[in-house]
């Protein structure tokens, strides 16, 4: 099978994927643009960007941005945007994740539009008032969504404020890293995973004049995309695989520590953002499981659901000071975030970019599938 370009309003590229956004500081410049210059979507993280250029921001000190305007900070998302670009030499496509859930979300959206980002991806949280905050800018929008409810109630509302309607929907599963759109609970059930949520949210795209619905959480190889675009997918959204490439922009401990992850490494976590957190078991993880409370207050006033560090001082962390950290390369004191299918980077290593989009279009042996095959059996 050949793979399909992906066409995102005014975007089109030639690989249907998109890399995931990762923050704090795992998809900035350098992986987004090696990525976009292969020919798919590259994606920057909003979210901390003041910890890539700190000097820009004010911080206190122990290096913590001070507030939302150094945390997310303008110039430095903007001077990001700019520079990945500039690496994928004009090719693929430079978009960027905004939590929605993130202080000042509003502002960043404009800032990301500002600086020529292609497209804006936003999920934890509904993004309702989106097109608002980019008005008058030539941008794609993506919104991020677990259900085709979601869906429904994004596209009444965006239609009847707007007159606009999603240019693509992400239709994220609960196996993905990070963030879930899921009550832990309800992350194993069935009705809920990927392959169940996907008919019922394509009928709702179809509805409003077939949005292009692209997949991601537990994404693995070509032959998930084979897959997942055979029954109806305009492309897919992956990141955990992105974390063991040179090009990414994680320090060299985090991706040494996914290449060596088993899958009891691997857990959901509460969050001060209100969503659980997929995590890596890693010594700060594991204090907290102990009762340990690691908060220290709040400086960077990062999420609105997070009450100025009453939600962080509840489960024991601050989210923004714990990635910061884990940017830093702090395996100690950060927390380091992962896929579920994380434990399967030890199949593949830390290689390229373009190795790993060689294999994800069929272009080139994938040396995991063969390894995770025999796991499989093991475990029947």
């Amino acid at each position: 099978m050949n793979l399909p370009k992906l066409k995102i309003g005014r975007v089109e590229v030639e690989i249907p994927i998109i890399q995931g956004g990762m923050g704090v500081g795992i998809s900035w410049e350098n992986l987004a643009g090696h990525v976009a210059r292969e020919g798919a979507i590259g994606v920057v993280s909003a979210v901390g960007t003041g910890y890539r250029h700190p000097h820009l921001v004010e911080r206190d000190r122990f290096g913590r941005p001070i507030g939302s305007i150094n945390t997310h900070h303008p110039e430095a998302l903007k001077k990001i945007i700019r520079d990945a670009k500039e690496i994928s030499g004009g090719k693929g496509a430079i978009g960027v994740n905004i939590l929605a859930a993130i202080t000042d979300y509003g502002r960043v959206a404009r800032d990301a539009a500002e600086a020529g980002a292609d497209l804006i991806i936003s999920g934890a949280g509904l993004p309702l008032k989106l097109p608002e905050y980019v008005k008058g800018y030539d941008v794609a929008l993506v919104p991020i969504v677990s259900s085709a409810r979601a869906l429904n109630l994004i596209c009444k509302t965006w239609k009847k404020r707007y007159n606009r309607l999603p240019d693509a929907v992400i239709l994220e599963g609960p196996k993905s890293g990070g963030h879930q759109g899921f009550k832990y609970e309800d992350c194993f059930k069935p009705e809920n995973q990927l392959e169940n949520l996907l008919p019922s949210v394509l009928e709702e795209a179809k509805k409003w004049g077939d949005i292009p619905v692209i997949v991601a959480g537990g994404v693995w190889s070509y032959e998930d995309i084979e897959k997942f675009i055979s029954w109806g997918a305009a492309g897919v959204q992956m990141a955990t695989r992105f974390i063991a490439t040179h090009e990414c922009d994680a320090p060299q401990i985090y991706k040494e520590l996914v290449i060596n992850l088993n899958k009891e490494d691997i857990m959901l976590f509460k969050s001060p953002v209100g969503y659980p957190l997929r995590v890596i078991r890693t010594p700060f993880i594991e204090k907290l499981l102990n009762g340990y409370n690691g908060w220290k207050g709040c400086v960077s006033h990062c999420v609105v659901p997070c009450n100025k560090g009453e939600e962080a001082k509840k489960v024991g962390f601050c989210i923004a000071d714990r990635l910061g950290l884990a940017w830093l390369g702090d395996y100690e004191e950060g927390i380091f975030i992962s896929g579920a299918n994380g434990h399967w980077l030890k199949y593949q290593g830390i290689i390229s970019v373009k190795e790993l989009i060689e294999m994800l279009t069929g272009r080139r042996k994938d040396p995991t599938l063969e390894r995770i095959e025999e796991e499989e059996k093991a475990k029947a």
